[in-house]
């Protein structure tokens, strides 16, 4: 391999360890506040429980993702056997179900609680919302497990015998209609976090329609200054926008690192792909941070012991 790619791989590398070390500070702050805050109070509230269950998955993604990209540059003759490609593609699909899954539940939270409507079914589903949750995570979970299963099949297929099977044409169209049949799962299983997002873009859209009726409902009695409701339909539509926008990057990435996968020489562009997906699960979680009010709290106060030792440390 020409040093000036081993250059580009290394320093991408580099910056995919960068992002992962933000990303698990980053979710990992947000699970250990949130498991304090159970423990003392011996209960936990909702939101927090969802938050902790996103905090939870995109750990596993960014591991998962990591992983790959190490054994991709490191190891990659890992992916000439269909066996260890089949494995972390399933924790990866599993992983990412997971995460947009919990993100569309923390949109349709945000949406049911902080929305103004007066719709019998949607009065209904506020009032029935704390309720559920547990059992919409678990559900979540369940549907994820059984979205990712078709990616084990064929376990034991070993794409070694396709580099073999030059002068053999029945194993040469076998292995080609397996890895065509393997690209085929592999992009509709991914296809199908388009549903989740959809959900997530129509909270977002009648989160705009509440909070442009209650401008109008302001503006009709003559108020002007921004009110508790303004201030929690814009802290909630930044939650859920910075995740549309963020998730449709990754999912083009994640689509160009899929791809690639089933193309000679495109070791560069995988690892491209998966630097660029990594910057979702790893920004999120700050934004996150920064709107919700005890995790902002909590994370000033480390940020203000952090900044007592350092000064005690250059005295």
């Amino acid at each position: 391999m020409p040093e000036s790619m081993l250059n580009v791989e290394s320093a991408l590398m580099m910056i995919a360890t960068g992002e992962f070390s933000m990303g698990v500070l980053g979710n990992a702050f947000i699970g250990l506040v949130n498991c304090m805050d159970w423990i003392k109070n011996r209960k936990i509230s909702s939101i927090d429980l969802i938050l902790t269950s996103l905090a939870i998955s995109r750990i596993c993604l960014l591991c998962i993702i990591l992983l790959d990209c190490f054994i991709l540059v490191l190891y990659p003759d890992v992916y000439t056997t269909g066996k260890q490609m089949r494995i972390i593609d399933f924790f990866w699909t599993l992983t990412n179900h997971l995460s947009v899954w919990f993100a569309t539940c923390l949109s349709i939270f945000y949406f049911l609680k902080i929305a103004n409507f007066f719709h019998p079914l949607f009065l209904w589903m506020k009032w029935r919302i704390d309720s559920v949750v547990p059992r919409i995570l678990l559900g979540c979970l369940a549907l994820s497990v059984f979205i990712s299963l078709p990616v084990t099949e064929n376990l034991d297929d070993d794409f070694r015998r396709c580099v073999k099977a030059k002068w053999k044409t029945n194993l040469t169209l076998r292995c080609r209609d397996n890895k065509a049949q393997y690209a085929f799962i592999k992009l509709f299983l991914n296809l199908l976090t388009l549903f989740p997002f959809s959900v997530s873009l129509i909270s977002f859209l009648l989160l705009i329609l509440s909070l442009w009726r209650h401008i109008r409902k302001m503006q009709l009695n003559a108020t002007g200054c921004r009110d508790p409701s303004m201030e929690a339909h814009m802290g909630a539509m930044k939650a859920v926008i910075s995740f549309l926008l963020l998730f449709i990057a990754y999912y083009l990435a994640f689509l160009v690192a899929t791809s690639s996968y089933f193309m000679p020489e495109t070791e560069l562009a995988v690892v491209i792909g998966e630097v660029i997906a990594l910057i979702y699960p790893s920004s999120h979680s700050f934004i996150l941070i920064l709107g919700n009010n005890k995790l902002r709290q909590a994370s000033l106060k480390v940020l203000w012991k952090v900044k007592c030792v350092l000064t005690r440390r250059n005295f």
